[in-house]
């Protein structure tokens, strides 16, 4: 079973940047790892992906806003969040050994969220 806690959320303000942070109890070598989100009322959505080769994949309302790490000595993922949008509040899920990039019902591991809130 592989462990996914979330950490860095709080409240930003509009244009602002926030870092979210993913611990993983081990590395997900091999499989596709990323962040999700979900608002009150509204469906789940992929945010950003690092595929099995290193190259990344985002959703289009945060490309060139977000950017996804990992640190593999950390067995850490982020989810840096620049130019921060009212419409960025959501609760943010960390998922692991995916086989798609934003593919929600790929992803078997699954943090237990982290809330941003942004004000304008």
């Amino acid at each position: 079973q592989v462990q996914l806690v979330e950490s860095g959320g709080g409240s930003v303000q509009a244009g602002g940047s926030l870092r979210l942070s993913c611990a993983m109890s081990r590395t997900m070598y091999g499989t596709y790892v990323g962040w999700f989100r979900q608002a009150p009322g509204k469906e789940l959505e992929g945010v950003a992906c690092i595929k099995p080769r290193g190259n990344t994949g985002y959703a289009g309302s945060v490309e060139g806003r977000f950017t996804i790490s990992r640190d593999n000595s950390k067995n850490t993922l982020y989810l840096q969040m620049y130019d921060v949008k009212p419409e960025d509040a959501a609760t943010y899920y960390c998922v692991a050994g995916g086989t798609s990039c934003l593919g929600g019902r790929d992803y078997p591991h699954w943090g237990q969220g982290t809330q941003v809130t942004v004000s304008s």
